[in-house]
């Protein structure tokens, strides 16, 4: 799709189309030629591995889950990555909507970039979830927490803490964690409307949010789940952006405002709520269990 023709509006090459790879420090440019399909591509198959990653993992699969939920059985919401990424989805994306009421009843709107390429739009969508997640949670959130609760120093206990610092990391109490995320998250928001390409001032409430609560994710659960996270946030939002943009020709500042995108917006806060209401569910007769059991 991406390197088909599907518009003499649309310019499917990066900007960048060449550059120049050096081996083992000899002065050899070899080029290279790349076009916005080939980085879907390469972006694609990250998400497809994190994806089977998810649904398998870490103890239970996602099937076996859905099957004990089915039949009104207790689960353990930490027994698999999909599961919690469903949950802290369904929690931003409730939270999104009531700060998004918020603003719009002020007059404040949340517009994204201006773009005269909305493939390359969408290619930041697709890549913002791994080098966004990688920057602001991995080095800002896990390399700190690192150098604070490490109780010791080799490089593979480095990089499982990086990859889930709760799992690994002794720390014994979530203060010093919850400010930094805190912090981080804050951070994020600030650097969404003051980037190269900003967002709308509208954007830093919705996004430092976001930051912290993903920053959770990722303290609490790992990278893996944050970066899913993340991805689901930017693709069952803005992939809807730009449809109803495509489908009315509409430019993608306008189509924010169209009313079929208020419609999905309802539609992902009604669900959203139904998913935090079944977890509401679960840890209550998991308690109940519990009084019971003793």
């Amino acid at each position: 799709m991406y390197n088909s023709s599907i518009g003499d509006d649309i310019d499917f090459h990066f900007p960048a189309e060449r550059f120049d790879v050096f081996i083992a420090g000899l002065n050899l440019g070899i080029p290279l030629e790349y076009e916005i399909g080939d980085l879907f591509i390469i972006f694609w198959s990250i998400f497809v591995i994190l994806f089977v990653m998810a649904f398998l993992g870490p103890k239970e699969i996602f099937p076996k889950l859905i099957s004990k939920i089915l039949n009104k059985k207790t689960i353990n919401l930490e027994s698999n990555y999909l599961v919690n990424v469903i949950k802290w989805f369904s929690i931003i994306v409730v939270v999104s909507g009531i700060i998004n009421y918020i603003q719009e009843s002020f007059g404040i709107s949340t517009l994204p970039p201006d773009s005269t390429n909305d493939l390359m739009l969408f290619l930041a969508i697709t890549i913002s979830p791994i080098t966004e997640e990688i920057g602001f949670r991995l080095m800002l959130i896990g390399i700190p927490l690192f150098a604070i609760f490490a109780h010791k120093s080799s490089l593979k206990f480095f990089f499982a803490s990086l990859w889930n610092p709760h799992a690994n990391l002794h720390i014994a109490s979530n203060w010093k964690a919850i400010a930094i995320i805190v912090l981080v998250g804050v951070f994020f928001g600030v650097a969404h409307i003051i980037s190269g390409e900003p967002w709308s001032n509208g954007k830093f409430a919705q996004a430092a949010i976001s930051g912290i609560i993903i920053g959770w994710v990722y303290y609490r659960y790992g990278l893996l789940s944050a970066i899913l996270v993340h991805w689901a946030t930017n693709y069952f939002i803005y992939a809807h952006i730009l449809f109803v943009s495509d489908l009315n020709q509409l430019s993608i500042q306008n189509a924010v405002s169209n009313s079929m995108i208020s419609t999905l917006e309802v539609i992902l806060i009604v669900t959203g709520l139904i998913s935090i209401a079944i977890i509401l569910l679960n840890y209550l007769n998991e308690k109940n269990q519990k009084k019971l059991s003793v």
